[in-house]
């Protein structure tokens, strides 16, 4: 159906001798632009909610994030589905909470694909519209059906979920294989010297960041010392494949120019660009351009450094005559973390920055700072800049554009909610299952309700308060957004109904638990 649009544009355009033939031209190409825009979502890594300026930092500077939402509609309320990388990324592809499917976890290198072929993704719908569908950066949704082999072609993946064009990282920048894959297979490979990867157990003579760490450039804290690579070691191990490797300083780069092409590429065709940032997430290694460009060490240097790269996508656009059509989302998987693995100064250099905001926790937290992330839509001339307090979750992008479109389309969980993407309205979703490393809570709402959950409050490690305890938490977000004030005593009648809905949506029975 597009082509056919863009064959008639042509055509028109070629006849528009009379102004009854560009009449029809300015028809066609309004109906074009207001329906089926260009769309790029932009995905942070770990970015927390205090993390940008037009969220209230104030240590940070990052101009093209403050531009997106100054100029688009910046929402309070808008989520992640989880409070890690994994769950988060299934659940915006597929407009599915990740809790239903019991391997939406954190993935090793080595996972099979989490997403079934078979299942409606955002790149398939919008590619059954019309759309040329591409990926750049980070994936960490399995890959294969187990058992890769990363020597010959990786499938399935990307491709097979809908994705036209893919250049992706397997998993995250801490984890192995170290290498890029473009469209299922493993870019700048020598199969002289093949890919093996265990997560379970070394190869013999191969340096670890435990055993060598004279090799290393960046110390590890916890949960790093596998297999070194470009001077950092890693989660898992890995052998051969060094003309495949990575250079960490210049991902920032690649992956850019990636972006960049694809929408050159793409230009006169609708299109949908899932930009997957890796920063601010470990190992952080700014290209030495944004070396102390924050005074914040290397995490501060990367959101620095992701927000160049956005200004320079944004410049693309423009370059090309494309930003009055292309609808831009950005968001992060999850909330901030400070120490994740690697002395990096992150705690030391912190100063007054706050990356959480206002909020409780971080990522891994059921606490706000977990979920409620930076949530920006743009589309110039077509969005009003505002600021919305609708409630509002990833998992609702997959029904919007579908509406947008004038799709079929639809997901239980994902809830249709295009207008106030579009800033035409403030009515937002009732409640929200937010997730975190297993673990759910409600949002209803000015509230928040958190069942009670065994284990440790605080993951030492990472200094993050998660969100357990013996006993409910009700927390009202408008008067108390920090979670200072714990209600579930004072106010039965809230917990109750909170307690009610949740356990319709969830399929659980807490009755034992209330006693």
């Amino acid at each position: 159906m597009k082509k056919i649009v863009y064959s008639l544009i042509t055509l028109l355009i070629i006849s528009a001798s009379c102004k009854e033939n560009k009449q029809k031209l300015d028809l066609i190409t309004e109906k074009l632009y207001k329906n089926q825009p260009n769309i790029i979502f932009i995905y942070a890594d770990d970015l927390g909610y205090g993390d940008v300026g037009a969220y209230g930092a104030t240590e940070i500077k990052t101009p093209n994030m403050d531009r997106l939402a100054n100029g688009g509609v910046r929402f309070t309320n808008g989520y992640a589905s989880s409070a890690t990388c994994t769950p988060s990324r299934y659940a915006l592809l597929t407009g599915t909470y990740p809790w239903r499917n019991k391997n939406a976890k954190i993935l090793p290198g080595t996972a099979p694909l989490l997403i079934d072929t078979a299942q409606v993704t955002i790149p398939k719908m919008l590619k059954a519209n019309g759309y040329h569908t591409g990926i750049v950066g980070k994936w960490h949704l399995g890959l294969g059906s187990g058992n890769l082999n990363w020597n010959s072609h990786i499938s399935p993946g990307p491709n097979e979920l809908g994705f036209d064009y893919s250049y992706i990282m397997a998993a995250t920048q801490d984890r192995v294989p170290t290498v890029y894959i473009k469209n299922g297979n493993v870019d700048n490979l020598d199969l002289s010297d093949p890919i093996e990867i265990n997560y379970n157990k070394n190869f013999e003579d191969q340096p670890t960041g435990k055993d060598n760490p004279e090799l290393l450039k960046m110390k590890w804290h916890h949960g790093h010392d596998n297999s070194i690579v470009n001077g950092i070691s890693r989660i898992g191990f890995m052998k051969g494949g060094a003309s495949a490797k990575w250079v960490d300083e210049d991902m920032a780069d690649t992956f850019l120019k990636e972006a960049q092409n694809y929408i050159k590429r793409q230009k006169h065709n609708p299109f949908f660009l899932y930009y997957a940032l890796q920063q601010p997430h470990v190992p952080r290694t700014p290209h030495e351009r944004f070396v102390g460009s924050s005074g914040m060490g290397p995490r501060g240097d990367v959101i620095v450094e992701a927000d160049w790269c956005i200004g320079e996508l944004l410049k693309t656009l423009e370059e090309e005559d494309l930003m009055d059509n292309t609808l831009i989302v950005f968001s992060s998987d999850n909330g901030p973390v400070l120490n994740d693995g690697y002395y990096d100064d992150a705690v030391e250099k912190l100063g007054n920055h706050k990356p959480a905001g206002v909020l409780r926790g971080g990522k891994y937290s059921l606490f706000e700072a977990g979920t409620r992330v930076p949530f920006i839509t743009y589309w110039k001339g077509h969005i009003e800049p505002t600021v919305s307090d609708a409630l509002i979750c990833q998992i609702d992008l997959l029904s919007s554009l579908a509406k947008l479109l004038e799709s079929k389309t639809s997901v239980k969980d994902s809830e249709q909610l295009l207008d106030v993407i579009l800033g035409k309205s403030k009515k937002g979703r009732e409640n929200l299952v937010i997730e975190a490393i297993s673990r759910t809570a409600l949002r209803k709402g000015d509230w928040v309700m958190i069942p009670p959950y065994k284990g440790p409050t605080k993951i030492t490690s990472v200094n993050i308060e998660i969100g357990n305890s013996k006993e409910f938490q009700l927390y009202n977000l408008v008067e108390d957004i920090g979670q200072t004030n714990n209600l579930a005593q004072s106010h039965p009648e809230k917990l109750a109904e909170m307690v009610k809905t949740y356990e319709t949506i969830i399929g659980m029975d807490f009755s034992n638990i209330k006693k």
